[in-house]
């Protein structure tokens, strides 16, 4: 018996240590900050005898185009165990290649940083904001390792660290694997903290800014109601991986504007200045970087598993993973009374208008646009495109169909709403974390709504690109969808007057008059109607004395030669959402039921 146990527990030992010995370990330091640089070392050990590739990602969780971390990656060195030299070897632009180890490598670099936002790192003597894809680099073949890493914080500044990795002394965390570590985003500095149980699980804020605790109070009183309100869209808050979600809000200065959700996490940044009042900063990216806790990390498109952090991620689905929170975003926000009803009807248009009276539906479906996104989420390029008769951004084409598929299932019997519809696709695929795919959101929604409307809805508006009703779907709720300037007259492109010159600000809308005139984006117009450019402050105040159908002469230059071309004027193409009081009890009940 007591040589079974001594056995048992050597083999436990022997268990831990190869363990210990398994664990990739990070350390990251910050002594030359205020050059935005950062000092970190990686130890691999108990390696296979070949050589070790060190690779650096090219794409980040939430993002679908390719990002060039390494141009940022300088100073490398590696020894082996005993400290040895090791050679070092780049066999492409993101990669190191070490040979000759003897099973350990520590892998030690220099990071230049100073990006803060979603996507990017950003070190300087405020803080040290990580996005990990940006920042560290990994092994291949050894992903499945799980990782400690160290924080040396200088100890003349009050940071205190904010992440959804699993704290295992006040600077050491953990991640089970390199998945989850590079998903795991890292807000250090003087910190805003504030807490709340929802469920018996942990909401935690971490804000980084220049403010008072009153107005961190105030701030965190809305972040908690969307929270609440989003858990009574889904049902419920699913099952936080260590108990804890936490929002790593940096509204400083020199961060830039974005958000980006993590499986246990948000970034949220915003470039606010020093003495602007928090109010509510970024108050919309909170709640549709929210919504991505159900949809998009649990409710994940199949076409995005497993992540590729060494190519673009392309997904036909982002009409759905995106455009349905951003749906779900400034309606979240009317819920949780921080936007009123009004406000949120009448900001409606916006979004209609862009895909209504978008060229790019000749071209491309919700899907099809969902495929652009390598092209277009934060992506770098220096020739120009076309996007303006191409492309419309699946994050609002996406929101206007989820309106519209919204207001289709309140007009059905039986008490029908797009939030039961999200519980639906919680239950079947974001609980269970099963990956779907179009054809899975189109089953479900049969299962929800039947055969006859799901199949119509996604052969028009899903695999097709027609346009819903939304005069009729928008009136069973009490608002006015209409023209928004009946009887003026438009061009169809706008025109930016600079030093008496007219120039387009994009490329010629497909369709419109100034398209079918044949100006160009680079044409430098005179005049229009015989009216001098350089006499107006606006191309409104020579319009507003012609109609629909009238045709106006156009003097422009075009590669230093002048040239005159004819437009036939359109109809303005703006609608706008009318929130009406005058309606009928139907009408009211189902906008309160809606809206409230």
């Amino acid at each position: 018996m007591r040589k079974a146990s001594t056995a048992l527990i050597f083999s436990l030992v022997l268990i831990f240590f190869a363990q210990a010995q398994s664990t990739t370990k990070y350390n990251i330091s910050f002594e030359n900050a205020v050059h935005h640089e950062a000092e970190i070392r990686v130890e691999f050990t108990n390696l296979e005898n070949k050589v070790l590739e060190i690779r650096m990602s090219r794409t980040s969780p939430g993002r679908y185009a390719l990002h060039e971390f390494a141009k940022n990656v300088y100073g490398v060195r590696a020894t082996d165990g005993e400290g040895k030299e090791l050679k070092v070897t780049r066999p492409n632009p993101h990669q190191w290649n070490v040979s000759g180890h003897d099973g350990t490598v520590n892998f030690e670099y220099i990071l230049f940083a100073n990006r803060g936002d979603g996507t990017y790192s950003q070190v300087d003597e405020t803080h040290a904001h990580l996005n990990m894809p940006a920042t560290f680099v990994w092994a291949r073949d050894y992903e499945q390792r799980p990782i400690e890493i160290d924080f040396d914080i200088p100890e003349h500044l009050n940071w205190k660290i904010a992440t959804q990795l699993k704290p295992l002394s006040e600077t050491t965390y953990y991640a089970p694997d390199l998945y989850y570590f590079l998903d795991s985003p890292v807000e250090i500095a003087d910190l805003y903290e504030r807490s709340k149980k929802v469920g018996g699980q942990t909401i935690k804020m971490a804000l980084h800014t220049k403010s008072t605790d009153r107005e961190v109070d105030s701030y965190f009183e809305n972040v908690m109601a969307i929270v609440n309100e989003q858990v009574e869209v889904f049902g419920e808050l699913p099952d936080l991986d260590y108990g804890e979600y936490v929002f790593l809000n940096c509204f400083m200065p020199n961060a830039s504007g974005d958000g980006m959700e993590h499986r246990n996490s948000t970034v949220v940044t915003n470039s606010k200045p020093l003495d602007e009042p928090l109010g509510e900063t970024s108050i919309g990216t909170i709640s549709h970087e929210f919504v991505h806790t159900w949809n998009v990390e649990r409710i994940r498109p199949a076409s995005l598993e497993p992540f590729d952090f060494e190519e673009a991620n392309m997904s036909g689905e982002l009409w759905f993973a995106e455009g349905f929170t951003s749906y779900y975003t400034n309606l979240i926000l009317t819920r949780a009374g921080i936007r009123t009803p009004k406000e949120y009807v009448e900001g409606l248009a916006g979004g209609i208008n862009y895909v209504f009276n978008h060229p790019g539906t000749q071209f491309f479906n919700p899907v099809e646009m969902s495929y652009q996104a390598p092209f277009v989420d934060a992506a770098r390029s220096v020739d120009p495109v076309n996007r303006e008769n191409t492309f419309i951004s699946y994050y609002t084409y996406g929101s206007v169909l989820g309106l519209a598929l919204d207001l289709s299932l309140r007009d059905m019997d039986g008490d029908k709403n797009l939030d039961d519809f999200m519980k639906l696709m919680w239950i079947k695929f974001g609980k269970k974390e099963i990956p779907y795919t179009n054809r899975d959101i189109e089953d479900a929604l049969t299962e929800y709504a039947g055969e006859e409307f799901a199949s119509n809805f996604f052969s028009k508006y899903i695999f097709d690109s027609r346009m819903p009703d939304y005069k009729a779907l928008l009136a069973a709720v009490g608002i006015e969808f209409g023209k928004a300037n009946p009887g003026k007259a438009s061009l169809g492109t706008n025109i930016r007057i600079e030093n008496g010159v007219g120039i387009l600000t994009s490329n010629a809308i497909k369709g419109s008059p100034v398209y079918e005139a044949g100006i160009e984006s680079t044409d430098e117009i005179l005049s229009i109607a015989g009216n001098r450019l350089n006499s107006v402050n606006s191309v409104d105040e020579i319009l507003e004395d012609y109609e629909p159908g009238d045709t106006v002469e156009i003097t422009f230059i075009r590669w230093g030669q002048q040239k005159t071309t004819t437009a036939i004027l359109m109809k303005d193409p703006d609608y706008q959402t009318k929130y009406l009081n005058d309606i009928n009890s139907s009408q009211r009940q189902k906008r309160n039921s809606w809206l409230d």
